[in-house]
């Protein structure tokens, strides 16, 4: 089974790994967007993403990034 929109943590985990070089406070949710959808484990609609969702990831990635 496959990341959902919803598992932001796991998915800022995956992208903190995948993109080690950008900072996430300073990203374009269209980047995410697509970044996300590029992640090998991802299994979801591209169009159930939101504003909120992306929001929610890119606050868990910018955590992922302080604790490093």
């Amino acid at each position: 089974m496959g990341l959902k929109w919803s598992d932001a943590s796991d998915i800022a985990i995956a992208l903190s790994e995948r993109h080690p070089d950008i900072d996430p406070r300073y990203i374009r949710y269209t980047d995410l967007h697509r970044w996300v959808l590029d992640i090998e484990d991802f299994d979801d609609e591209p169009e159930r993403s939101g504003e909120k969702l992306l929001e929610a990831i890119q606050m868990a990635w910018i955590e992922e990034v302080d604790q490093d």
